[in-house]
């Protein structure tokens, strides 16, 4: 038992003495960045055990962009609304016969607030530089998806489009959507391209054509319903666009140039949010 207990020391001591490092020879680094300059002093020992000390100064280098950059799915998020110049009390409107909406006012399109919300998903954003990477052209492919809420119970019917009040139930939801596929074009400043973070702004306009539209209900005595038509629509959605990037995240903006209708309102759509970037 002795011998066996001797013997197990001796191993346990022979283990640990191979687990155990020299550390003489290794190498304290300290580390000091000065803007981009940058300043390595390493402390150590020789193979003689004399201590030795050595600096190394590096500089960073600034990243060079591409000429080319490109970004997939770029994703927005946020709220529509519209500016309604409508002449409420017009033939347009209010002609029983050919009238858009006979009997409605201003009131009747009014949106709920917070609830009409536009997502848009860019599939590829692409950025061309024109001078040295500060002013870029940047442009896209995506989809805009605009959702308007309305506080009234308004109902949308087709052949010919009209849209009447329905007091004859509870509405719990009432939207239109209007859904768009859109390429936009913009001039870009990048007031910092070395950078990954990006600091820039973007002005410029988007062209979209609608390819699906529908009005969305629910209410106590239909529940949901789907009623799919352009309802006067125009086809094409020529828009004004703004952005400012700071990084992965930034604001954007748009403004139509003329009403989503072709025929009746008078309302131009515009849209503010978020923009998220990779």
């Amino acid at each position: 038992m002795k011998r066996i207990v001797i013997l197990l020391t001796g191993i346990f001591i022979g283990f640990t003495s191979l687990a155990q490092t020299d550390t003489s020879n290794i190498e304290k680094v300290d580390t000091v960045r000065v803007g981009k300059m940058i300043i390595i002093k390493k402390k150590g020992k020789d193979e003689d055990g004399d201590r030795t000390s050595r600096t190394v100064i590096t500089y960073k280098r600034d990243r060079k962009p591409s000429k080319l950059s490109t970004n997939w799915f770029v994703f927005d998020i946020g709220f529509n609304n519209f500016s309604d110049k409508t002449n409420y009390a017009g033939p347009e409107i209010q002609d029983p016969a050919t009238g858009f909406a006979p009997g409605a006012t201003e009131d009747w399109f009014k949106l709920r607030n917070g609830k009409s919300t536009n997502v848009n998903i860019w599939i590829v954003m692409q950025k061309l530089s024109l001078i040295n990477h500060y002013v870029n052209l940047k442009y896209g492919l995506g989809m805009e998806l605009y959702n308007f809420r309305y506080e009234n119970p308004i109902k949308f019917s087709t052949n010919p489009t009209k849209v009447a009040m329905d007091n004859s139930t509870s509405y719990s939801k009432n939207k239109l959507a209007a859904d768009y596929v859109t390429v936009p074009l913009m001039l870009n400043f990048d007031f910092a391209p070395k950078r990954e973070r990006k600091l820039g702004v973007s002005v410029g306009a988007t062209a979209g054509y609608l390819y699906s539209s529908r009005q969305k209900t629910i209410t106590d005595a239909d529940g949901k319903r789907k009623k799919r038509d352009d309802f006067n629509l125009r086809p094409w959605k020529l828009a004004y666009m703004g952005e400012v990037t700071f990084g992965w995240f930034g604001v954007y903006g748009t403004m139509a140039t003329q009403s989503m209708f072709d025929k009746g309102p008078d309302q131009t759509p515009y849209a503010v949010g978020l923009r998220f970037s990779w």
